[in-house]
């Protein structure tokens, strides 16, 4: 029998000898995938805030009409592209057409009438003014020829108490002569010459009695004249109220014509109205009209959305925001183009949770309370418009990874004001 070699090795040892580098490798693996599992969450995960719940948002403009008509011609279908200001929809516009033109036919007319109101004014205050004039000559005339009057009565006044003296004088001296005739004292020719001079004073008295009664009588008529003028003069004044009448129409005109000015201004509105244009640039949605279509004030016609203009939703857990600030950035992943990065910032945090706002907010205070994380939305902007090649659609789920490693920024945007200094 061969004697065994002492320097041979059992073939367990040999089979330990050989498993030993295997144990060490597999050792040496785990410790470098330990080190970079932690090296990628301290450098990577530690310093990011992740949600998958974020979506696409866009300020769409919803298209309505202003006024009730039926659709002639619709220019703009969905998905079409349209920039603002671009005609999308015509309505029947002769209905309108024929308002405005049946309120500029009213304001011709209107404007006619204030002419001939403003001539009519005119044209009074020229009248009542003469009237006035010619009124206030005729009452001082006849206060003239009254005082003239009142001077002649006087005059013919005192003729009158001079021969009265004269017939008084000669009356004496006729009757003193006549008894000295009788007596035989006097002549008959003295007599007969101061009966003669008696009769004479008596005719002078009489006289001066007629031009005292004609003075009289001038004096009444003058009198009359006064009355007569000054009532034409009143006349003459009342009249000059005929111009406050004519004023007081054509202001009621211009009143008028600024009423149908500003009926043929809305029916000129309504008129624009038919031709319904984009407010803002953006693609065709929610197209659900036709020709011959009957729409009303305030029906929906369509939406624009401005998808050069988008934003992202994204909905962090209340727990998630504590490092969040606005100004951070974000890197986002569309469902929709997974091997695409879009770059964008934090542009605000809602004042409050999605449930807060929403139709039936939670009732914290009731009985049957279960306490639920809530979620806020985060506002990120692009940091520029998404390309042709990769555009985004409204509703469309994202990935979205902020950088909270700077967080210098603030939680709460700026107020309104300190932003327009």
């Amino acid at each position: 029998m061969a004697e065994k070699d002492s320097t041979a090795v059992p073939a367990e040892n040999h089979r330990l000898v050989r498993k030993r580098p295997g144990w060490r490798i597999a050792a040496v693996a785990v410790l470098l995938a330990a080190l970079s599992i932690s090296a990628y969450y301290g450098l990577f995960v530690r310093g990011t805030v992740s949600t998958d719940n974020a979506y696409v948002m866009a300020d769409s403009a919803t298209v309505s009409s202003r006024i009730a008509g039926s659709i002639l011609a619709v220019r703009a279908r969905n998905d079409d592209a349209v920039k603002a200001g671009d005609v999308l929809v015509e309505l029947d516009d002769r209905d309108y057409r024929a308002v405005a033109d049946k309120n500029r036919a009213a304001l011709s007319r209107t404007e006619a009438e204030i002419a001939v109101a403003e001539v009519t004014v005119r044209l009074t205050q020229s009248q009542t003014a003469a009237q006035a004039q010619a009124a206030e000559a005729m009452v001082k005339a006849a206060l003239d020829r009254e005082q003239e009057a009142r001077h002649r009565l006087e005059e013919q006044g005192q003729v009158r108490a001079a021969a009265m003296a004269d017939s008084s004088h000669a009356r004496r001296d006729m009757e003193r002569y006549t008894a000295l005739l009788e007596s035989g004292a006097g002549s008959e020719q003295q007599r007969d010459r101061t009966s003669t001079a008696f009769r004479k004073s008596k005719a002078q008295l009489d006289g001066a009695q007629a031009q005292i009664a004609a003075a009289r009588a001038a004096l009444d008529a003058a009198l009359q004249e006064v009355d007569r003028s000054r009532a034409q003069l009143e006349v003459a004044r009342a009249d000059g109220l005929r111009v406050e009448i004519e004023k007081g129409r054509l202001a009621a005109l211009q009143a008028r014509r600024g009423e149908i000015e500003a009926e043929l201004r809305l029916a000129e509105l309504h008129l624009s109205y038919c031709t319904v244009k984009a407010p803002i640039s953006g693609y065709v949605a929610q197209s659900r009209i036709q020709v011959g279509d009957r729409v009303l004030p305030g029906q929906a016609l369509f939406a624009i959305v401005p998808l050069d203009e988008v934003y992202v939703e994204a909905n962090l857990k209340e727990t998630q925001l504590e490092s969040v600030r606005i100004g951070q950035k974000v890197e986002l992943h569309a469902d929709i183009y997974p091997r695409h990065t879009y770059r964008g910032f934090v542009a605000g945090i809602r004042a409050g949770t999605g449930a807060a706002f929403s139709l039936l907010p939670p009732e914290n205070a009731t009985g049957n309370w279960i306490k639920v994380v809530q979620r806020i939305p985060v506002k990120i902007r692009l940091d520029s418009p998404p390309p042709p090649e990769y555009p985004l659609r409204v509703g469309s789920s994202l990935k979205a990874a902020i950088d909270v490693s700077d967080r210098s920024g603030p939680r709460l945007a700026a107020h309104m004001s300190r932003q327009r200094r």
